[in-house]
């Protein structure tokens, strides 16, 4: 797998107004999360970063809802992401709104929310697609010290390279918002041209067994046995 981590810290917007067409993004973010929303339930809800702390979770079933960063106007935690300070197991969904896209080791931010998280807990991730405009831009070395442009983008399939190492089960995984400066995103072209759209979002949850049993060939464990019986019998 290759290495996610980067030596040089990222500052991150402390709301969406930092980034062009950020309402834009916020918008196409609320309306796609919507759905989901009421499907969650428990009693803890964690958004880590700023940007997780304005998307729009009033629909959501579960009450409690803390928003934890660093930096940013309405945090009710100030922490260090890494270092979250609840204990194992004690949160039923966790937000990432672009949260990945604005850390310097998203590995270690992703353990570090599989650690608080209960088991059958949801994880929803949103980042910015570089298959996309944006994406694009970003190739601009002019534009690479410009917002959203010096953020990370990560492709869907590796994002769910990294969600399977954890074993969570990808629930929903959606692309959108193609055109940046406009609201919808360009309805007709994010009906039909989704895999270009700027935004990203995938829905997951944390599972206890593996999503993959590897059951042991027959061969291999009569082959077992008989080396077993012989060692015994050898010693005997």
């Amino acid at each position: 797998m290759k290495p996610a981590q980067i030596t040089q810290p990222i500052i991150a917007p402390t709301s969406w107004d930092d980034l062009p067409y950020g309402d834009n993004y916020r918008r196409a973010l609320d309306t796609s999360l919507l759905p989901w929303w009421p499907r969650l339930f428990g009693f803890h809800l964690i958004k880590i970063g700023a940007l997780s702390g304005d998307i729009d979770t009033s629909e959501c079933a579960i009450s409690h809802q803390v928003t934890v960063g660093t930096r940013g106007d309405n945090l009710h935690v100030i922490a260090d992401p890494f270092q979250l300070p609840f204990a194992n197991k004690s949160t039923d969904a966790c937000l990432l709104a672009h949260t990945l896209s604005y850390t310097s080791d998203p590995h270690r931010l992703l353990r570090e929310v599989d650690r608080v998280l209960i088991d059958d807990g949801w994880l929803i991730i949103s980042t910015f697609n570089p298959v996309s405009l944006l994406g694009i831009g970003k190739l601009c070395p002019i534009l690479q010290r410009r917002q959203p442009y010096r953020s990370r983008m990560y492709t869907q399939m590796r994002l769910l390279d990294w969600l399977s190492v954890l074993n969570f089960e990808v629930m929903h995984r959606s692309r959108f918002q193609v055109l940046p400066w406009r609201r919808r995103g360009g309805r007709l072209l994010s009906e039909h041209l989704p895999a270009i759209g700027c935004l990203s979002v995938i829905v997951a949850r944390k599972r206890t067994f593996p999503l993959t049993l590897n059951p042991l060939k027959s061969k291999s464990l009569k082959a077992s046995l008989r080396r077993t019986v012989g060692a015994a019998s050898r010693s005997n």
